[in-house]
């Protein structure tokens, strides 16, 4: 399984100063990242920016949240 790094975008101000960068196996899929009580999630849309070594690092947007059921 390939490990892509990737930045996210959007979502609670608190999660993202926690976790700018994430992994994913594929740029197609939605990351799912566990926080409070729930999962946000974020997809790419086809951004890109430069990343701290100047390579090109996709930008994975927020695209909403699910809770965890009880």
């Amino acid at each position: 399984m390939t490990n892509i790094k990737v930045t996210l975008s959007g979502g609670p101000a608190e999660l993202i100063e926690r976790h700018r960068e994430w992994t994913v196996g594929s740029i197609g899929e939605v990351a799912k990242v566990s926080f409070g009580a729930g999962y946000e999630h974020f997809s790419h849309e086809g951004e890109f920016t430069t990343g701290a070594e100047g390579d090109q690092v996709p930008v994975f947007a927020w695209c909403g949240r699910t809770r965890v059921a009880e």
